[in-house]
């Protein structure tokens, strides 16, 4: 559950490694979020051959709740023929 009002973008996250100085910052309109921490990656080769396994990476995934229509008081995922559904998440990245 992400503060602040659904429908407006705010800041929700920022992600520090301080080996490489590299920041990860994300904003979004939903009201939720999932953190996914690649617990179960089998052995990757990624770029420049570097190795990755569990928990070498994550994901931080916007979204409504995932259990929204069961709750009347959560935000509404319904959406009617003719209305049009938009929301918006930003990445933002940088080098400390």
């Amino acid at each position: 559950m992400i503060d602040g009002a659904p429908g407006q973008l705010r800041t929700f996250a920022r992600v520090y490694a301080p080996g490489s100085g590299r920041v990860m910052e994300v904003a979004t309109t939903q009201p939720g979020v999932q953190l996914y921490t690649s617990e179960f990656l089998p052995p990757t080769v990624g770029a420049g051959g570097r190795m990755f396994g569990p928990r070498g990476a994550l994901c931080l995934e916007t979204q409504h709740f995932p259990d929204s229509v069961h709750h009347p008081h959560f935000p509404s995922i319904v959406l009617r023929p003719g209305r049009t559904y938009r929301h918006r998440t930003v990445h933002r990245f940088w080098v400390t």
